[in-house]
Order: structure tokens, then C-alpha cells, then sequence
């Protein structure tokens, strides 16, 4: 017998309020979902929706906003599904060198992780460090980047205990993914270490240098 093929999920297009339509890929996020919302809010950006004013790719889904005094929503949504539709592109964006001081104080949690995975703290930033992780997704927090992701065997849950700061700069590591906080945030992710690439600066426009679909190569600093 061959192999069932699983298909993508379909769609799901939902009305949020009278300003508002979220596009969601999947119910739990994967490769394939991402991927699809990165390509989708790509497409929206290089050929834009009349009335739509805001694009914002998430992990799974692109929200977006238009104005209702100037744009039918009936309008918005059907241009919507046509374009879920046609052809869906992938977005390859640039590739960022991210030095990381791995340990010690910068990462308090380094060798809890490397122990949880049967690997010592030198073969973890190896195995780590081996491929770059597509970006997928920036939010949460001013400029916080979500990096992935990790094969099987390097991934691990959140922590039970949320630690209510750290800082700036510190590099995460949990369920397959790794994050950069841009900000001093409360987190449950592993702090496995810290860089000294910033990813927000307010005054900038736009204020991320990260986007999704880039790519993000760790290394030791």
C-alpha cells in the first residue's frame, strides 16, 4: 500500500470586529502552516489588497486591518479567498549572523538543558549552533523573534516556573524553537544565553530588523 498523503490544512478566514480579518493556516503550529502565512502576508505586501492598511504575519495566521468607512468588508474578504486561491509563494529573506555568549551568567540554564537531553553543555551549542532557524514569526513583545525550529531531538518543554525578568538580549530555547527576548520580559522559556543584536529600535521605521522568512545563524560569540 502507498503512503496517505496529509494535506494542508484549509484556510480558515474569520471576521474580527468591523476592522479586522484573521487568515489561519493551521490549528497547531508547524512547518507547513508558517511557511503558508509567511508566503501569504509576502504576496499581500507586494501586491496589496485596496482598503487594507495593516498586514501582520503571525506563526500560524495574518491579521489583517482595513478601514471600514472606506472599504466594504463583503469587498475585503472576497479579494481575500481569490487570492487563497491562486498560487502560494515563499518568502527567503536575508540571513543574520547572531553571536551568543553560550553559559555561565549569560545562560543559567544551559547546562539543566543540555542535561535534560542527554547531551554535554559543548555538543548542545554544537548541535544547536549546526543549521540556521527561519524566523518565524516577530511579536509578543517589542521585537521578541521566534526562531525555528529544532529537530525532534533537540526539544524540550517551557520551564514549569515562569522567572518574572530577563533581559534584554537573552537567547531562549523551548519547544523546538529559539527565541531572542529584545526586551526585558517575563519568561518560561530556558535562557541558554545572550547577544548583543538588538532587534527593536523604536525610532527606526521599520522598528525590527528581523523579518519572517529571514534566516538566523547562531553562533559563538
Amino acid at each position: 500500500m502507498g503512503q496517505m498523503q496529509i494535506l494542508p490544512e484549509r484556510p480558515m478566514v474569520q471576521t474580527l470586529g468591523d476592522s479586522a480579518i484573521l487568515v489561519r493556516f493551521g490549528s497547531r503550529l508547524d512547518e507547513k502552516a508558517n511557511r503558508r502565512a509567511i508566503g501569504f502576508a509576502a504576496a499581500l505586501e507586494s501586491e496589496p489588497i485596496a482598503g487594507i492598511i495593516e498586514i501582520v504575519p503571525s506563526l500560524v495566521s495574518v491579521l489583517l486591518r482595513y478601514d471600514p468607512l472606506a472599504s466594504r468588508h463583503q469587498d475585503i474578504e472576497g479579494e481575500i479567498r481569490l487570492r487563497l486561491h491562486g498560487t502560494q509563494t515563499e518568502r527567503t529573506g536575508a540571513v543574520h549572523r547572531v553571536g551568543v555568549r553560550f553559559g555561565g551568567e549569560a545562560g543559567p540554564d544551559l547546562e539543566e538543558v543540555a542535561g535534560l537531553l542527554k547531551l554535554s553543555p559543548d555538543a548542545f551549542i554544537r548541535q544547536h549552533n549546526a543549521a540556521p532557524l527561519r524566523v518565524l514569526a516577530t511579536g509578543f513583545a517589542p521585537g521578541f523573534v521566534y526562531c525555528g525550529f529544532h529537530r525532534e531531538t533537540l526539544t524540550l518543554p517551557r520551564r514549569d516556573k515562569v522567572r518574572p525578568r530577563v533581559a534584554a538580549g537573552s537567547v531562549l530555547f523551548a519547544a523546538g524553537q529559539t527565541a531572542i527576548a529584545a526586551t526585558d520580559i517575563p519568561t518560561g522559556w530556558h535562557v541558554i544565553g545572550h547577544t548583543d543584536f538588538s532587534n527593536f529600535a523604536p525610532e527606526a521605521t521599520p522598528p525590527t530588523r528581523l523579518r519572517a522568512g529571514d534566516s538566523v545563524a547562531f553562533e559563538v560569540a
